[in-house]
């Protein structure tokens, strides 16, 4: 690990400063650690470095680390651990899908210490990103080229990625946020901004360095997650080579709007399979107004890959995905509430 300079902000106002600061010298790179699971790991691996750390662990007193539950919606500050959103009760029983995505995710000891913020920004497990051997990573050395276009590819995604860059995004939380159509409350040093969460990551395109579109020294505040109909039928279902402490080949995150049997409103999004979290607007459109029975959570799957492309090795994740969100949407359905 190369040296950093290690700062802690008491406030919101004091951590933004800093950071932005930090930007003001185009030499200089600054990151926020909150839990560090993925900060620390990227730092030791030498993929990430930063020349100065600062702590936000300290925000959690000013609201970043509540959880605000009520007729109206959800809040998760961005220093909610993971843990404690996938234990709550009340999100348990009202946001199903959003304690499911956080309790499949790593393992209990990373749940316990990483925080949603953190969660929502963690960055590819491409081999060819973590490892500095290769040189050829467009996300990591802009304009090197892709080497798991040609290389193994087995994890990479199938949905959302350019000829410069295949990488799956590798988190399972901003599936069930991106379903229930959340917004993100960002902090900056001209005061709070609100986006739909939908907003956030960016397509590789022709800048895969470039995952989100957080200004220079801004910093996730709190996710807030509307009430809406379809919020307590949900689930999210996570194929994975083994049960535990891995990440999805595919998984589905689902919120149905049920009457009578007839889907009013789907809420589809899909992980493991592409470069960003996604949404799958086409599977949603053709399941309005039809039941929930196996023929038709068929053709919706159909539907939602149907621009997939795969790269060889992970060629299999396409029906895989399809089978994956099929079941989904049929356990959904099925759901008593």
């Amino acid at each position: 690990m190369r040296r950093f300079s290690y700062q802690r902000a008491q406030g919101p106002a004091e951590a933004v400063l800093m950071a932005t600061a930090g930007a003001a010298d185009s030499h200089s790179k600054a990151e926020f650690l909150a839990g560090g699971t993925t900060l620390l790991d990227l730092m030791k691996l030498d993929v990430m470095r930063p020349d100065t750390v600062i702590d936000i662990n300290p925000l959690a007193a000013a609201g970043y680390g509540r959880i605000e539950l009520n007729q109206h919606g959800l809040r998760l500050g961005a220093l909610v651990r993971m843990a404690d959103a996938a234990d709550h009760p009340g999100i348990k029983s009202t946001y199903p899908v959003v304690a499911q995505s956080l309790a499949q995710a790593a393992s209990q000891q990373l749940r316990n210490m990483a925080s949603l913020g953190g969660n929502v920004l963690q960055r590819t497990r491409c081999t060819y990103f973590r490892d500095v051997s290769y040189r050829e990573c467009n996300k990591r050395n802009p304009g090197s080229g892709c080497a798991a276009m040609s290389g193994f590819n087995r994890i990479h995604a199938v949905l959302g990625g350019s000829d410069r860059c295949i990488a799956t995004y590798p988190g399972d939380f901003a599936q069930a946020l991106i379903a229930l159509g959340a917004a993100v409350e960002i902090a900056s040093g001209s005061g709070n901004r609100t986006i739909p969460f939908a907003n956030l990551h960016r397509k590789p395109a022709d800048t895969p360095d470039k995952e989100t579109n957080l200004l220079s020294g801004e910093m996730i505040a709190a996710f807030l997650i509307p009430a809406a109909n379809w919020t307590r039928r949900s689930l999210y279902l996570k194929v994975r080579d083994r049960e535990s402490y891995e990440f999805a080949l595919a998984s589905a995150a689902v919120a149905l709007d049920q009457q009578n049997g007839i889907v009013r409103a789907a809420r589809i999004a899909l992980g493991g399979l592409a470069t960003v979290p996604w949404r799958a607007m086409e599977a949603e459109s053709f399941l309005r107004g039809k039941p929930v029975n196996e023929d038709n959570a068929k053709a919706a799957a159909s539907a939602a890959f149907a621009d997939a492309q795969g790269h060889g090795h992970n060629d299999f994740k396409i029906e895989l995905g399809k089978r994956t969100l099929s079941r989904a949407l049929q356990q959904a359905a099925a759901l008593k509430i």
